[in-house]
């Protein structure tokens, strides 16, 4: 399941961590991003369905994604399927972050 933005949500470990309904994997995975992130995520926070699912969606992904909020408002799958997908900053930014998702658009585009 390739997220919009282009992040393979069946490779995700909050996604992974809610599939097995994991308590522990919840935990560690809550204390290595609150470190990562300087943020303060709780081991509840670690539920995702997917951000193309009706179900639960982790915060981030669900309230504050840029991508994701673009891809709804312009009914899309995914940023591969937008016009702008070359020109995109908000785009460009998140793929230097994470250029596996780049790689992942770009196989959807081809």
């Amino acid at each position: 399941m390739i997220a919009c933005c282009g992040l393979d949500c069946s490779k995700c470990e909050c996604f992974l961590a809610t599939q097995t309904d994991d308590d522990n994997m919840r935990a560690d995975i809550a204390k290595k991003w609150s470190a990562r992130y300087r943020a303060d995520i709780k081991p509840e926070h670690i539920n995702c369905e997917g951000c193309r699912s009706d179900g639960r969606k982790f915060f981030y992904c669900a309230d504050m994604c840029e991508l994701r909020k673009c891809c709804q408002e312009m009914e899309l799958d995914n940023c591969a399927a937008c016009d702008m997908y070359s020109t995109c900053d908000k785009l460009k930014h998140f793929c230097k972050i994470a250029p596996e998702a780049r790689e992942a658009l770009d196989k959807l585009r081809s």
